[in-house]
């Protein structure tokens, strides 16, 4: 073995050695400069915040007490012309030396006492709005690499967690015009790594506490939170979004992140027990989970956010394995897949939430079920939307119903139609009643062209269509809007007789479930189906069951029918409560719907369910029952045809209003050139302000009208309806003032 040559040890020696004293030297010099450069730095902040926040930060005093350990007394901050946003009496705080060498901020130690943090939101202004002002960025703009942007807010977030924490009398509380809220920390600590806490909520009205395991050094924070005595409550969101949520414990836990590849690797799980949610547009009841959870693996990577297909969902008894993946650019493409595998079917049923399906409560079944769902939205190629859901079976079979007989809608029953949540008159459905129509006795023109406008594949179908909900995804999402629904005639069926007609997400889901179970154990021939559904649809106002509505339009029977009057029905299928709309009053129909007519029986005739007709099959020949004439609106054209394209959320054929047809110049036009003015008319009319805001005015008017039209009259007293057109004349006229204001006049 070569020994080194004593005059590389001695070199080697001297150079740490002087590296030792420069540091001493440094150390020194910093450690007797610190004070100033304290001040200094607080100066600067100063300075800072008045110049880009426009708040004025005031400190009592500030001075080294230990070697990184820095005691202020007296902080206030208070934005200008705005109430006070932050007060502290005491604060001292100490960072790790390793750490802060390496050019690291870490906090060690942290004591607050007798703090309040004030937020208030009174007449639209806010003392805190400057957190969202940004500053004008005048740069070039460089792509944001999402992996490092969230590995390094994590690390910045964890490295201001301390090791220990004290904090005592923190006041947080938020006011606004119509609430307020204050969150009250009596004591708060971390010690050897265990975080307690009590929180003192709106003056005694609740007790909250954060506790659980907290090493934020190593990544690894287990806590939880929960209230004394009873749950913990977030009234201020049911205040400002209607959202009522309550719950016993929130569980977080993380236990893993790691950066390597292009993504950031997040382990962690969120878990909730006894949780509670009410709102609208979920379930018109409480819907209470007892435990869900998730062990999720989150992947950030340069342009995405994706929980893994790794990470498991609890729920109950059942567990299901999410893939969700939202890709940001160079185009936004969502993507959505869950796969529980195969399970016990009971155990599926056993752990829906109370309050979410009310008619399955207490249902028995067996044999096994395997769901999976496949969903891909390319924004840029909206209409290639992939959607593939599937519910497998295997010996599933229904032991019992539960709350609601689904096998009811197979003998006579009795039918209670709902309007707006109140019954309206009950219908029995069945031999007894006189207006009950058989299938065998409802004319195939009507068959075939509710079918066709409704459900084309219904005889073929298991109550789903997967392209019409495909296609109901594209479209609602060019639209904005829940616009096209993609429901079967076996959902119709289902959501008027099982269930109610509130439009919320639970319902929806409900609805199809019943349709699986239906379909899937032939609980219902289709021909009964059809039949029950021809016989409590609604057709009018209180006009249900076709039975009912053949007389009350044409004064016929079912079997009488024509095709033209068949063809008229189904059009008023998705909007019955408009029915008489696409009348005139000598009882012919509106020239408008001749399109819809020429669509319906065109596909009919595709089909060999009726002959090619050049006539617009049977559209001339249609006539309103005499005695109705006298109950048609005199409504405008334009009035009427948007009242009866008012559809529902079932996905039903839109009628097709057909344009005007373009007048040919006569003989002595076309011998002397006589020009159409027509155009240039229009064109002047367009840019001259007073015929705009005439047109503007017109609109108004127009739009109230309808609005009239489509008030609701159930229950309500004739004076409240002249009251409820009365406010809506009113609103119409401030409006129209409002339009002159700005023209001029």
């Amino acid at each position: 073995m070569r020994r080194l040559n004593p005059k590389y040890i001695r070199i080697t020696g001297i150079v740490l050695a002087s590296l030792f004293v420069l540091i001493l030297i440094g150390g020194y010099i910093a450690y007797s400069k610190r004070e100033a450069l304290l001040q200094h730095a607080i100066e600067k902040a100063k300075a800072k915040a008045k110049s880009s926040y426009n708040l004025d930060l005031e400190i009592g005093s500030a001075h080294f007490t230990g070697l990184s350990t820095v005691e202020f007394t007296d902080i206030t901050i208070v934005p200008a012309q705005r109430d006070s946003l932050l007060s502290i009496k005491q604060f001292e705080v100490s960072v790790k030396i390793m750490p802060l060498i390496l050019g690291e901020v870490k906090l060690a130690d942290v004591s607050l006492e007798n703090g309040h943090l004030n937020l208030t939101d009174i007449n639209h202004v806010k003392n805190f709005d400057f957190l969202f002002k940004r500053k004008k960025d005048t740069t070039v703009k460089t792509k944001v690499n999402l992996s490092e942007l969230s590995y390094n807010l994590i690390n910045q977030v964890l490295y201001k967690i301390p090791d220990d924490l004290s904090v005592s009398n923190f006041l947080v509380s938020f006011k606004n015009d119509s609430s307020s809220f204050k969150l009250h920390t009596k004591i708060a600590t971390i010690k050897d790594g265990e975080l307690t806490s009590t929180i003192d909520i709106n003056d005694g009205a609740a007790t909250w506490h954060f506790a659980g395991r907290m090493h934020p050094s190593d990544k690894d924070i287990d806590i939880k939170l929960y209230a004394d005595g009873k749950k913990v409550e977030l009234p201020y969101i049911e205040r400002k979004y209607h959202l009522k949520v309550n719950f016993d414990t929130l569980s977080t836990r993380l236990t893993k992140v790691d950066h390597g590849g292009g993504e950031t690797h997040i382990s962690g799980y969120w878990g909730v027990t006894n949780l509670l949610i009410n709102h609208p547009g979920l379930s018109s009841s409480d819907i209470v989970v007892p435990n869900a959870g998730i062990d999720a693996n989150v992947f950030v990577g340069d342009n995405y956010l994706s929980i893994d297909s790794s990470s498991l969902i609890h729920l109950k008894k059942i567990t299901a394995h999410p893939y969700i993946k939202y890709t940001l650019n160079p185009i936004k493409i969502y993507e959505l897949k869950v796969n529980t595998g195969w399970m016990e079917a009971q155990d599926l049923f056993d752990s829906f939430p109370t309050g979410m399906f009310d008619s399955l409560q207490g249902i028995q079944v067996e044999g096994k079920l395997n769901y999976s769902l496949n969903v891909a939205l390319n924004t840029a190629h909206p209409e290639d939307v992939v959607f593939d859901s599937r519910l497998n079976k295997d010996d599933f079979k229904i032991i019992r119903y539960g709350k609601t007989d689904l096998g009811k809608l197979n003998n006579e029953f009795t039918y209670t139609p709902y309007e707006k949540g109140k019954p309206m008159p009950a219908r029995f459905i069945g031999a007894s009643n006189p207006d009950f129509t058989r299938l065998d006795d409802i004319s195939p023109n009507l068959r075939n062209a509710v079918m066709t406008a409704e459900d084309p594949s219904f005889y073929t179908n298991h109550g789903f269509v997967e392209e019409s909900i495909r296609k109901s995804l594209a479209t609602d999402f060019k639209e904005k809007k829940f616009k096209r629904g993609g429901s079967t005639i076996s959902m119709q069926l289902i959501k008027n007789s099982f269930l109610s007609r509130e439009k919320t997400l639970s319902r929806k889901i409900e609805e199809i479930l019943i349709v699986w179970m239906i379909e899937n154990n032939q609980i219902m021939t289709k021909d009964r189906m059809l039949e029950v559904y021809f016989n409590i649809i609604e057709w009018g106002r209180n006009i249900y069951g076709i039975g009912e509505a053949s007389r009350y339009y044409f004064g016929k029977t079912p079997a009488e029918l024509t095709i033209g009057e068949s063809i008229y029905l189904a059009s008023i299928v998705p909007h019955p409560k408009t029915g008489l709309y696409a009348f005139m009053p000598d009882g012919t129909l509106r020239p408008g719907l001749e399109g819809y007519f020429n669509l319906i029986g065109n596909l009919m005739a595709g089909h060999g369910q009726a002959q090619r007709d050049s006539s617009a099959y049977g559209f001339y020949t249609v006539r309103l029952k005499e005695s109705l004439r006298q109950q048609v609106a005199p409504v405008n054209s334009t009035v009427a045809d948007s009242l009866m394209n008012q559809n529902n959320d079932d996905d039903a054929i839109p009628v097709v209003a057909i344009p005007e047809p373009v007048k040919k110049p006569t003989f002595f036009q076309r011998l002397f050139g006589k020009k159409d003015t027509t155009s240039k008319k229009e064109e002047l009319k367009s840019n001259d302000p007073k015929a705009r805001l005439k047109a503007q005015i017109q609109k108004l008017k127009d739009d109230e009208e309808k609005k009239e039209l489509l008030i609701d009259t159930a229950g309500k007293t004739k004076k409240q309806i002249r009251q409820e057109k009365r406010q809506m004349r009113d609103d119409e006229k401030e409006q129209e003032k409002a339009l002159k204001v700005m023209a001029g006049e």
